[in-house]
C-alpha cells in the first residue's frame, strides 16, 4: 500500500486507498454497459459474427488504455470506445457512405497517429489552454446535462426521438411509468439521493448494486447464468485497410473522425478536470499533454484491435464524485475491464440499465455545479456559455456544443470591441469549426 500511496500522492490529493478503489469500482459500474453496447453497434456494420470478438476488443482497449492513463498521466479518467463515435463509424461511414468497415478502421488508425503527433508537439494542450475558462466550465455543465439525458434515455423516460418536434417523455400518468424497470429506476434514483444527503461513501455504487439485486429478484432483469467466457479478437485484429483510404472521400471521413474525437476529448477532459478540481486559477489543466497523449494512443491501439475511436469517458465523473482523484482510480477501473470484460462478461451484462441510469442522472446534477464559476453579469462570457450548455444535450454531441460556444464567444467578444480578450488560437478554432459545420452541411 505504501508504494501506491507515494506514487499516486494520496496525501497531496486528500484521498486514501479505500476511496480510490471505491471510485474505480463506481466508474467501472457506470461504464460497463459499453462492453455490450459497443459490440452491438459495431456488429451492425461488421457482421453479427464479429460480436464475440468485439466484446473482448472493447474490454481490452478500455482496460489497457485506462491503466495507461492511471500509471502515466495519474488521473482518475477512464477510456473506452466512444459512444457517438461508434455510431458514426457504423451507421454513417460504413452503412451510410458505403465504406468497408476495414477502411473505416484505417481512418480511425490514421486519426490516432495524427493525434499522437499533435499531443507530443503539445499542439492539443496549447489549444486547450487557449480556451476561455468560462467555456471550460460551461462544457463541464453541458456534459452533466448530457449524462442526465443519457440516463433518462437508457430507461426510456426521455428519448432522442421527436413527435411533432417535441421530445418524447413518459408522462406521469402514462401506463409505462408503472413498469418494473421504471419503478426500479426511481427507486435507485431516490436511494442514491438519500445516501448522498446522508453523506454515505459509495452511494452511487450502493444504489447500482442494490437496484440490480432487486431487479434480479423481481424478474425485471435476468440473473447472471454464466460467469466465464472465452475471449477472442481474431475477427477484427489488425484488419485495417490502409489502401482503401487512397481517395478524396476517405480523407473527408478522416477529417470528420478527427474533428469529433478532438473536441469531444477536449470537452470531456476539461469538464472532468473542472469537476475534480484540477483546473488552475487561469484555467489550465495540469499534465494535459500526458492525458491527451494517452487518449491518442488509445485511439490508435483500439483501431489495431478492431474497434472505433477510443476516448476519455464522461462517465469517469461518477468515480470523481465518489472521491477519486488519482491514477489509482483509473488503475482499478482498467483492471476490472480486463477481468470482467475478458473473462466474466456475462456478470457485467447482467447489470441492468435501470440500475446504472440513476447514477448518470445524479452525476449530471453534480457537474451542473460548474455553472457557479461563470460570471453571468458579463454577457460576453455568459451567453456563449449558455449556448454550450444547451447545445451539447440537445444535439447529443459534445463537439457541436463546443463549436457553438467557440463561434459565439469569438463573434460576441469581437463585436463588443473586446477582441483583445480573445486568444489568437480562438480565432483559428472558430474558423475550423465554421469549416467543420460547413462540411457537415455538405457545402464542400
Amino acid at each position: 500500500m505504501g508504494w501506491f500511496e507515494k506514487y499516486f500522492e494520496f496525501e497531496k490529493h486528500g484521498t486514501d486507498m479505500r476511496t480510490e478503489v471505491l471510485a474505480g469500482l463506481t466508474t467501472f459500474m457506470t461504464m460497463a454497459y459499453i462492453l455490450f453496447v459497443n459490440p452491438a453497434i459495431l456488429s451492425d456494420a461488421m457482421g453479427k459474427e464479429a460480436f464475440n470478438s468485439l466484446v473482448a476488443v472493447t474490454a481490452l482497449a478500455a482496460g489497457v488504455t485506462t491503466i495507461i492513463m492511471g500509471l502515466y498521466a495519474k488521473k482518475p479518467f477512464a477510456l473506452a470506445p466512444g459512444m457517438g463515435l461508434n455510431a458514426y463509424f457504423a451507421y454513417s461511414v460504413v452503412l451510410g457512405m458505403g465504406y468497408d468497415w476495414k477502411v473505416a478502421l484505417a481512418a480511425v488508425f490514421i486519426e490516432g497517429l495524427v493525434f499522437i503527433v499533435l499531443s507530443v508537439t503539445r499542439v492539443r494542450s496549447a489549444i486547450i489552454h487557449a480556451i476561455p475558462i468560462s467555456q471550460k466550465y460551461a462544457v463541464g455543465a453541458g456534459i452533466g446535462l448530457f449524462l442526465t439525458l443519457i440516463g433518462l434515455n437508457d430507461v426510456g423516460l426521455l428519448t432522442a426521438a421527436t413527435n411533432n418536434g417535441v421530445l418524447q417523455f413518459t408522462g406521469l400518468n402514462a401506463p409505462a411509468l408503472a413498469t418494473k424497470e421504471i419503478l426500479l429506476f426511481f427507486f435507485g434514483l431516490f436511494l442514491a439521493m438519500i445516501l448522498i444527503a446522508l453523506r454515505v461513501k459509495g452511494s452511487l455504487l450502493i444504489s447500482i448494486l442494490v437496484t440490480s439485486v432487486i431487479g434480479w429478484i423481481t424478474g425485471a432483469a435476468p440473473w447472471p447464468h454464466n460467469l466465464f467466457s472465452t475471449p477472442t479478437i481474431s475477427y477484427t485484429f489488425m484488419k485495417m485497410d490502409l489502401k482503401g483510404l487512397l481517395n478524396v472521400g476517405a480523407l473527408g471521413v478522416i477529417f470528420a473522425f478527427f474533428m469529433v474525437d478532438f473536441f469531444d476529448t477536449l470537452g470531456t477532459v476539461t469538464g472532468l478536470s473542472a469537476k475534480a478540481g484540477f483546473l488552475t486559477k487561469d484555467g489550465k489543466i495540469p499534465d494535459a499533454e500526458k492525458i491527451l497523449l494517452t487518449d491518442a494512443i488509445g485511439t490508435t491501439f483500439g483501431a489495431v484491435l478492431g474497434t472505433s475511436t477510443v476516448t476519455t469517458y464522461i462517465e469517469s465523473a461518477a468515480g470523481i464524485e465518489e472521491g477519486g482523484r488519482t491514477g489509482m482510480t483509473a488503475l482499478v477501473t482498467g483492471a476490472l475491464f480486463l477481468a470482467i470484460g475478458l473473462f466474466i462478461a456475462p456478470l457485467a451484462q447482467s447489470i441492468p440499465a435501470f440500475a446504472t441510469a440513476p447514477a448518470l442522472v445524479i452525476v449530471g446534477y453534480y457537474m451542473l455545479s460548474a455553472l457557479k464559476e461563470i460570471d453571468f453579469t458579463d454577457h460576453t462570457e455568459a451567453i456563449p456559455a449558455f449556448l454550450v450548455l444547451i447545445t451539447i444535450p440537445y444535439t447529443y454531441s459534445i463537439a457541436d456544443g463546443i463549436g457553438a460556444g467557440f463561434i459565439s464567444y469569438t463573434i460576441i467578444k469581437a463585436a463588443s470591441g473586446r477582441w483583445k480578450e480573445i486568444h489568437p488560437l480562438m480565432y483559428v478554432l472558430t474558423l475550423v469549426f465554421l469549416a467543420y459545420f460547413a462540411y457537415l452541411a455538405g457545402v464542400f
